[in-house]
């Protein structure tokens, strides 16, 4: 009987998180200057929003599925579509699409949209408590975006809510920016260069 030899090949793919976060510091870095009023309308927003919030965080989406990740899985995978549906509901409002469908939009049902992916945040946050700090203040600040998003869609307190998302959007930004290069450096490195902060450990032991 002839022996046959079999050569198992494990192919490993590196973390994505680093572009992931990168994709979402400049998307809301962009995007926050507007609501900040240091820049006007959101024609270059969407470039950034497609190409950065959108396809950079689906791409480390299914990077994170080959690695069994279902937290990075989920988060970047909703967040990176939620940038799609801001992007088309801007291209609606600025006409894009006609006349007829921007005059048919109506602001509050963004800020239902708004309303189910704070839902979304908030236990991913309870998530991030156990993957390191900084991810997890940075889903703080997505929180605090959310509540500002869904409250100034809704003209409850609008200035005082809009500056809240405005300010939410740049901290995320940064943290982000901070997250995604203490990722590269501290795996190019080997040891840690920039600290991220270790889980809280409440939900699991850390090891």
């Amino acid at each position: 009987m002839e022996t046959q030899n079999y050569t198992q090949v494990k192919i490993t793919t590196a973390d994505p998180s680093a572009l992931g976060l990168f994709g979402l510091a400049m998307v809301t870095l962009v995007a926050s200057s507007q609501k900040l009023g240091l820049t006007d309308g959101v024609s270059f927003i969407l470039p950034w929003a497609f190409f950065l919030g959108g396809i950079a965080q689906l791409f480390a989406s299914v990077l994170d599925a080959r690695h069994n990740n279902i937290f990075g899985t989920t988060a970047f995978g909703a967040f990176g579509l939620f940038w799609f549906g801001v992007g088309m509901s801007w291209l609606i409002q600025l006409g894009a699409f006609g006349e007829k469908l921007a005059a048919d939009a109506d602001p509050k049902q963004l800020g239902f949209a708004f309303i189910g992916y704070l839902i979304f945040s908030l236990f991913m946050t309870i998530g991030a408590m156990e993957t390191h700090k900084v991810l997890f203040l940075i889903f703080v600040l997505i929180d605090f975006l959310f509540i500002g998003l869904a409250l100034s869609s809704f003209d409850i307190f609008y200035e005082v809510t809009h500056m809240m998302a405005a300010v939410a959007e740049l901290g995320i930004a940064l943290l982000s920016f901070y997250g995604s290069a203490a990722i590269v450096l501290n795996t190019h490195f080997k040891k840690i260069v920039l600290p991220i902060g270790k889980p809280f450990g409440i939900y699991k032991k850390i090891k």
